[in-house]
């Protein structure tokens, strides 16, 4: 398998073969980290932030909102990158095991689906405001925010582009 064919299948479009794999990882006792955003531009902040949250267990999930989703939480002129591109850009991270699109706004239905051992958002969420975090709590999982690095931000990159 070439390296590209490596990035692809950690892209999950079909629900079975995440199915098999969350077995494979929970038969194996291996914690499963869930995490999730638009990722539109890739940054050292994203870096910075997915590196820690996939130290705290042995598999990191990352849910991508689709283009659809994209565009009704950040407006029309976003994303700035389809979603092929996005998944595959992060897929490309070593550190990120499965790549899942999801076409709500939240990502609440993909976290019931996952059960993940561990929820993670950045630092700029209280706890009891993640999406999803009262799934994870009763099943005994913990919800973790991870301080995200200052000055970097999609939004930011983009408002300096404009001005250039």
């Amino acid at each position: 398998m070439n390296y590209l064919e490596i990035i692809q299948s950690k892209i999950h479009y079909d629900k079975l073969v995440l199915t098999q794999l969350l077995a494979k990882w929970r038969f194996q006792d291996q914690k499963i980290v869930f995490s999730n955003g638009c990722f539109d531009i890739l940054h050292k902040g994203h870096v910075e932030y997915l590196t820690k949250a996939a130290s705290l267990g042995d598999h990191l999930v990352l849910g991508l909102n689709t283009d659809a989703s994209v565009k009704k939480l950040k407006g029309p002129l976003r994303p700035l990158q389809d979603e092929t591109s996005r998944a595959q850009i992060m897929a490309s991270l070593q550190f990120i095991a499965a790549v899942v699109l999801f076409d709500e706004e939240t990502p609440y239905e993909l976290i019931k689906f996952i059960q993940p051992d561990i929820l993670v958002k950045g630092g700029d969420y209280k706890p009891e405001d993640i999406v999803g975090a009262d799934i994870v709590k009763n099943n005994g999982g913990e919800i973790i925010t991870i301080e995200l690095s200052e000055g970097y931000s999609t939004s930011g990159i983009v408002e300096k582009a404009r001005k250039i």
